[in-house]
């Protein structure tokens, strides 16, 4: 009777891992074709690319890093922020996701010069403003993650938890690192959504080279906001959880906490999906890519269907 409980969940926990290690796997090569694509074809040598690709790396590390740690602790009940490795591991998660939603804050904002100000938009919009939007978001959200790891040592030193520290992981951190961005995207997406809608209505008037940009623009704009979407359904449980975990009377159980955990780093794993569904191009730069066709010749002058 013993030796078929020992092996029911050792049965579970095979299972478990050659899930989350394919789930690691397919994040890995889905976000590798994105950066691989956008790094060598032309083509998507434009602002809005280089951006999704600094999404994309971020991704990828989620699926090289996290996935890898996550697996080890979430099949060995370890219990949230106790031990340097699940710290670290925290860290990790919230820098990344924190670099995620910074990524998609600047996507915003290029659809919006690209939507709202299409006359300006080369001129906002250039690739040293995008270093610029890359380089501070990935500069704060190392800062946050760091901040992560330095309140997780602060507790150590207190006898229960300290005020502060809560008020930092549970209240000021996510506030910062993901309701305010998301309000701000939100706000941009429905101004980009209102302008739109004019200028869907009065898209007979303008030239059919300019309906055909504005459509292009506008189709864009739909499959960044579907990103944004999916991101919001994926990471919006984890944060009302965090946020509101000190709030209840009895402590939310480790299963729910790694649950809601492996569904923000699922999030990682669908980006690349979607920009194969909604844009032509990228499929069809994946598809030279998968077949090799990139080492039997010169592609990077390839006009992408």
């Amino acid at each position: 009777m013993d030796l078929e409980i020992e092996i029911v969940p050792s049965v579970i926990c095979v299972i478990l891992y050659f899930f989350l290690a394919l789930l690691s796997v397919i994040t890995i090569c889905g976000n590798l074709l994105v950066i691989i694509s956008i790094a060598y074809f032309k083509q998507l040598h434009t602002p809005t690319h280089s951006l999704i690709l600094s999404l994309a790396v971020a991704d990828l590390l989620v699926g090289i890093v996290v996935f890898p740690l996550s697996m080890a602790f979430s099949l060995s009940s370890c219990l949230f922020y106790e031990g340097l490795l699940c710290k670290v591991r925290a860290s990790f998660d919230i820098t990344l996701s924190t670099c995620s939603i910074m990524n998609l804050c600047c996507i915003s904002v290029d659809r919006y010069f690209a939507v709202c100000q299409p006359l300006m938009y080369r001129t906002k919009i250039n690739q040293r403003v995008v270093v610029v939007m890359i380089v501070v978001s990935w500069g704060i959200s190392v800062l946050v993650g760091i901040g992560v790891i330095i309140a997780g040592l602060n507790n150590d030193k207190c006898e229960g938890l300290c005020f502060i520290d809560i008020l930092i992981s549970n209240t000021i951190g996510p506030t910062v690192s993901f309701y305010f961005p998301v309000i701000i995207m939100l706000c941009i997406y429905l101004k980009i959504f209102l302008v739109a809608q004019r200028q869907a209505r009065s898209i007979q008037m303008a030239a059919k080279c300019a309906a055909a940009v504005s459509k292009m623009e506008r189709k864009s704009t739909k499959t960044l906001a579907t990103v944004l979407g999916v991101f919001l359904c994926c990471w919006t449980p984890s944060f009302l959880c965090i946020t509101f975990l000190p709030f209840t009377s009895s402590p939310i159980p480790v299963p729910v906490i790694e649950t809601l955990n492996w569904l923000t780093l699922s999030n990682s794993m669908l980006n690349p999906f979607i920009y194969a569904f909604f844009y032509q191009w990228f499929r069809s730069a994946f598809k030279i890519i998968v077949s090799g066709q990139i080492f039997q010749g010169n592609f990077a002058n390839s006009k992408l269907s």
